[in-house]
């Protein structure tokens, strides 16, 4: 079973509300219920395919590519036929953004030019970003998007630093007759069999691959959630209160 409760060891719930408990899908194990069976991989799905409207041939950017729902997305991109490039911190998750998640290529970052590589990546301009972050990267990509690009606003992490300066370059989706759109993946429950189907069978056949960040402890829940904000993360952030032995 699943819900959304708070941090503790016990919850008593009549089953209802937002805290709700939810039957599991049979043979889906809790940490991919709280991941790729999860919120994340339906913000990913609906994201990248409705909001994105993804098309065979076209380049798609992804920020915070190495995390759990930049890297699902990302993934359908490539799987739809999309050329994929995605942005990430340092040279490990950059290298398993390539070697494992078969993004076409990786930008580090905190290493890295990104205005500099994303014109030497997409010579031809970005037609989908997915925005995890906002900030900087976002700036940078409207730089260098195509007439009538979509911008899928998933989320903005970088105004964690209040220094973090905003899009600047915004005024180029009026010449670009560009669109920005927010959702959330809870957007589309009548559809949510079609995403777990989707995303089931593409996890089965291996072309979609999934990464975990596990913390062992309910104690050290709270310095697990501020991994989000330091990019300490690589993919899904996950706490392990026990194992169901115990």
């Amino acid at each position: 079973m699943r819900g959304d409760f708070s941090w503790q060891d016990y919850v008593l719930t009549d089953g209802k509300g937002f805290g709700g408990m939810q039957k599991l899908p049979p043979g889906v194990p809790p940490n991919l219920a709280l991941s790729l069976f999860g919120v994340n991989g339906l913000t990913a799905y609906f994201g990248i395919t409705e909001i994105g409207q993804i098309k065979a041939g076209e380049t798609v950017v992804v920020s915070s590519a190495a995390g759990a729902t930049g890297s699902v997305a990302g993934q359908i991109a490539k799987i739809k036929g999309c050329r994929v490039i995605g942005t990430a911190g340092g040279k490990e998750k950059c290298d398993w953004l390539v070697k494992e998640a078969h993004f076409d290529a990786a930008i580090d970052y905190k290493s890295e030019d990104i205005g500099a590589r994303l014109s030497e990546l997409c010579p031809n301009g970005i037609d989908v970003f997915f925005d995890n972050v906002g900030g900087a990267v976002l700036n940078e990509v409207l730089a260098r998007i195509n007439l009538k690009a979509r911008i899928v606003l998933c989320g903005s992490i970088s105004k964690a630093d209040p220094s973090e300066p905003g899009p600047a370059n915004y005024s180029n989706l009026v010449a670009r007759r560009g669109r920005t759109e927010g959702f959330t993946g809870l957007d589309y429950p009548s559809r949510v069999p079609e995403a777990f189907e989707a995303l089931g069978r593409w996890h089965r056949d291996g072309s979609l691959v999934h990464k975990e960040d596990v913390v062992f402890g309910l104690e050290n829940a709270p310095k697990a959630l501020l991994r989000l904000f330091t990019g300490e993360n690589f993919g899904k952030q996950l706490v392990k209160v026990a194992d169901a032995a115990a």
